[in-house]
């Protein structure tokens, strides 16, 4: 599996997002520092939001596969600037967190994340595990078996996705 390392601002939902990623059930968790995991770089915003620190994420960039800038649906401005994609020399993707929240406008978080030169953008709500199951697959590698809990996280996600789709279908044939 590629290694993606998260990058944003505090409450973006990254360590949300890796506890979705990883199958595990969604609590609260202040990141403080750089969390390693088997195929997942969760970071604290504060790293993405100060730019001393944010040398280390370029740094830190270089033990990943896949640069994930995570931006919520609900972030007044973006901290990205145009083109910020070129600066990594991996696979850069946008995701769009908090995607189901009322103040959301996920319009504007995909242009945002589009100025900044991701040509890849998932939308997700790790609450829900909506749009989880695509990033797996994207970075999933020819051979790979996921462990059970991402897997089962996986399963689920697409489940959502098929009833809420038949949802949407018996609303449209009930008001047609």
């Amino acid at each position: 599996m590629k290694k993606i390392i998260l990058v944003g601002r505090s409450e973006a939902g990254k360590t949300t997002l890796t506890q979705a990623l990883k199958g595990e059930e969604i609590h609260y968790h202040k990141t403080q520092y750089i969390n390693h995991y088997d195929a997942i770089i969760d970071t604290p915003g504060e790293y993405a939001q100060n730019v001393l620190l944010g040398r280390a994420l370029a740094l830190y960039t270089y033990e990943a596969d896949v640069v994930g800038m995570v931006l919520a649906a609900t972030e007044p401005y973006s901290l990205y600037p145009p083109c910020m994609a070129s600066q990594t020399n991996r696979d850069t993707i946008g995701i769009v967190t908090k995607i189901n929240s009322p103040k959301g406008n996920v319009p504007l978080a995909d242009r945002w994340l589009h100025i900044a030169g991701c040509r890849k953008i998932f939308h997700v709500d790790s609450t829900t595990g909506e749009g989880v199951a695509d990033i797996l697959e994207y970075l999933r590698e020819p051979g790979d078996v996921l462990r059970p809990a991402m897997e089962n996280a996986a399963k689920a996600t697409k489940q959502q996705e098929v009833t809420k789709n038949k949802q949407k279908s018996s609303k449209t044939i009930k008001t047609t």
